[in-house]
């Protein structure tokens, strides 16, 4: 499945005051993405779904760039956005139907692309929006994800293996760096990875509100399967740099 935006906006919206503090996983990501482009110039950089500002932050510290614009479905992310950048330009709504007026030497997206089922045409949208030789820095979530939601629940996001990610940019990219982690996070019980979902945005993969029954259905099932109480975080991190004359 695949969320819709406005599912996508309205969770988020609800979770982005908590989604600091919970999104553990997401803040990793972005400071091992940041990292690999540690001391590089960029004159011009756009940022897709910026969020609370944790790929901001990191980029804001380890980069040289001219001019940031940032970008995300939450009006609210531009004030965590000019936290870290006070000079960057903010646009809120889908970047799909944004025109930009000029290209980007790095377009940089953490933990966003997994919400997109048309991922060719997002990728297709950063090769037209980059300069030459500009470059597309990215992390995203793979299939083992979530995979103790999924084994219980059956509720999952299509996430593109590895493989497939590679297939898709090589029209384009060339692949620069390409790192896969694991991450496994423990809770005290199943009712606070679902407290961890919801804080953390997550919870718009189903719209319907689960009743006390299904609940605790969840939990015991949860708690007979996965007796650690742990959830899966699996994701890579990709530097490609496109393929331009």
């Amino acid at each position: 499945m695949y969320a819709d935006p406005k599912k996508i906006k309205k969770h988020f919206q609800k979770s982005i005051d908590k989604y600091g503090t919970n999104a553990v996983v997401q803040k990793t990501m972005a400071e091992e993405l940041s990292s690999l482009l540690e001391g590089e110039v960029f004159p011009c950089i756009l940022e897709l779904g910026a969020g609370t500002g944790f790929l901001t932050e990191q980029l804001a510290k380890k980069i040289n760039f001219n001019k940031y614009f940032a970008n995300d479905l939450v009006e609210k992310s531009g004030v965590f956005v000019k936290k870290y950048v006070p000079t960057a330009e903010f646009q809120s709504g889908d970047f799909r139907k944004i025109s930009f007026k000029k290209r980007f030497d790095l377009i940089a997206a953490n933990a966003v692309f997994q919400w997109f089922e048309d991922l060719d045409k997002i990728l297709l949208f950063c090769y037209k929006n980059l300069n030459n030789q500009g470059i597309l820095a990215f992390s995203t979530f793979i299939p083992n994800n979530y995979k103790e939601i999924r084994d219980i629940t059956g509720l999952t996001l299509k996430y593109k293996s590895v493989e497939e990610l590679k297939k898709l940019l090589e029209k384009d990219f060339d692949i620069e760096n390409i790192k896969q982690r694991e991450q496994i996070l423990k809770f005290d019980n199943p009712l606070k990875v679902l407290a961890h979902m919801k804080n953390t945005g997550v919870n718009s993969l189903s719209d319907i509100p689960w009743t006390i029954k299904e609940v605790k259905n969840f939990c015991t099932k949860y708690q007979e399967k996965y007796p650690n109480i742990e959830l899966t975080y699996s994701y890579v991190l990709i530097i490609a740099k496109a393929k331009k004359n």
